[in-house]
């Protein structure tokens, strides 16, 4: 029998090994991951929500393909307030709670130095709200009040067993008016509730306060520090930009992938907006439309920049200029371990907190008669970005639901024309319809694609309130 040549033996030999190698590497990134995201929800959802760990382990951490983190250990330490997961007892991650602050992840930072950073926020939980939605005494006459019932009964439902909704909370108010109302078991409107990427949203206002205060403009170049030598195009983004994720930087947001950038910048690095702002120039800025989580964690950096100060400063800065403006008192916005905001993903908040934010937006950025966002922010936050293929995007809000939440009937459903809405990982909604006067905001861990239709919802929520003539 012919014998293969030694040198193609060795080849072979070191494909094999580097073929190991990558699957291990793989497995170890996967692992990080699943400690991480488990650490994290686990510590948010006790210290921040004030859920039972009983229920969360369960309910948000043991469902559809989240069901192997049942294997990932989990303890939590009342006393120093953290939660350490781990893999076999081999790979381990640690999340640490701060009134205030919520929860971080401890990476690349001792865990002494980050509870360092000075906290202002520890006494600011306990405020009390300076607004909330008054209850509807009865439903104006166009709204078919049997029908809105059904409406929000069908959000509580479970029509697909293998693609559940677990619909958590859903909040309705038009006319600055609660029409609707109701919270899933283990839930109530005392609940933060996580928004996921609706906090980008968030970002998008902040960024236009400091617009309306006359500190950036939408033209503001030079935002990123990493730029190196001279002709680095990095420089040239503008803030719209990056509001319009627009800005060129590769960057891969694909959540089911160990090694994609959206999970290494949120489980394994300590300063986020750096490694987003170290990515390369992938296409020139404005050029191509990209939706990516890295974004917002920079334009955090770049509100903690302009604020300037301490740190105290920077966290008291969206408490001030926004959340007690509008009597979001709930929220809590946590930063990551530099102490820098994931704008990206994390902030909590109760439902009707939550819909204050709408609110704020359906009023065109005035609240008590005070304009804290420019005169035509909303607008240009609703305006279609130049370069997203589908006019699906706007300044860090959707004009067309994700394609997860997308409907699949047909014919397909049709919203409003003017709805704009911020949106989040598992379903996370809130819809702003300014023809309807109407704000919605839908929380759940629909964890599967296709499990929350959030067109065929709306459609059938504005007919309830406006039902079709005939």
């Amino acid at each position: 029998m012919a014998t293969l040549p030694a040198s193609i033996l060795s080849g072979l030999s070191i494909l094999a090994v580097l073929l190991v190698w990558a699957v291990l590497y793989v497995l170890w990134r996967t692992a990080l991951l699943a400690a991480a995201y488990k650490a994290k929800i686990l510590a948010s959802s006790v210290f921040v929500a004030q859920r039972k760990p009983e229920a969360v382990l369960t309910e948000d951490l043991a469902v559809d393909n989240l069901v192997l983190l049942r294997y990932v250990q989990a303890q939590i330490d009342w006393q120093a307030q953290s939660v350490t997961a781990s893999v076999l007892g081999l790979i381990q991650r640690q999340v640490i709670y701060r009134p205030g602050l919520g929860c971080t992840l401890v990476v690349d930072l001792p865990e002494a130095k980050i509870r360092q950073q000075a906290n202002p926020l520890a006494s600011r939980l306990s405020a009390s709200s300076a607004f909330d939605f008054p209850t509807a005494a009865a439903l104006p006459a166009p709204i078919d009040a049997a029908r809105l019932a059904a409406v929000v009964e069908s959000a509580f439902t479970e029509p697909d067993s293998k693609r559940q909704q677990r619909s958590r909370a859903l909040v309705v108010a038009q006319s600055g008016q609660l029409i609707a109302e109701r919270y899933g078991p283990g839930f109530s409107a005392d609940t933060p509730l996580l928004g996921w990427s609706m906090t980008k949203s968030v970002i998008n206002a902040l960024m236009g306060v400091l617009v309306q205060q006359g500190r950036l403009s939408l033209d503001t170049c030079g935002l990123i520090a990493e730029c190196g030598e001279t002709g680095d195009r990095r420089d040239e983004v503008t803030l719209d930009q990056l509001l319009r994720m627009s800005s060129g930087l590769q960057f891969s947001e694909i959540y089911s992938n160990p090694l994609s950038n959206v999970t290494k910048m949120l489980f394994s690095r300590g300063d986020m907006a750096a490694y987003a702002a170290n990515r390369s120039l992938e296409e020139a800025p404005s050029v191509h439309w990209s939706y990516a989580s890295g974004t917002t964690n920079i334009l955090c950096r770049v509100i903690r920049q302009v604020v300037g100060g301490t740190d105290a400063d920077y966290f008291a800065f969206p408490h001030q200029a926004l959340f007690d403006k509008i009597g979001m008192t709930s929220a809590v916005l946590e930063p990551d371990a530099s102490g820098t905001f994931v704008g990206s993903s994390y902030l909590y908040a109760t439902a009707r907190d939550w819909a204050k934010f709408g609110q704020l937006y359906l009023q065109d950025g005035v609240w008590n008669g005070e304009r804290l966002l420019p005169k035509g922010w909303v607008d240009y936050s609703r305006t279609p970005a130049p370069a997203a293929p589908q006019q699906q995007y706007g300044a860090h809000f959707w004009l067309k639901v994700p394609q997860s939440y997308a409907s699949e009937r047909s014919p397909q459903p049709q919203m409003p024309a003017d709805t704009f809405m911020a949106a989040g990982y598992q379903g996370q909604i809130l819809t702003i319809i300014p023809s309807l006067d109407l704000v919605v905001a839908r929380f759940g861990l629909s964890q599967l694609r296709g499990s929350w239709d959030h067109e065929w919802f709306i459609q059938q929520l504005a007919q309830a309130i406006s039902p079709p003539a005939g």
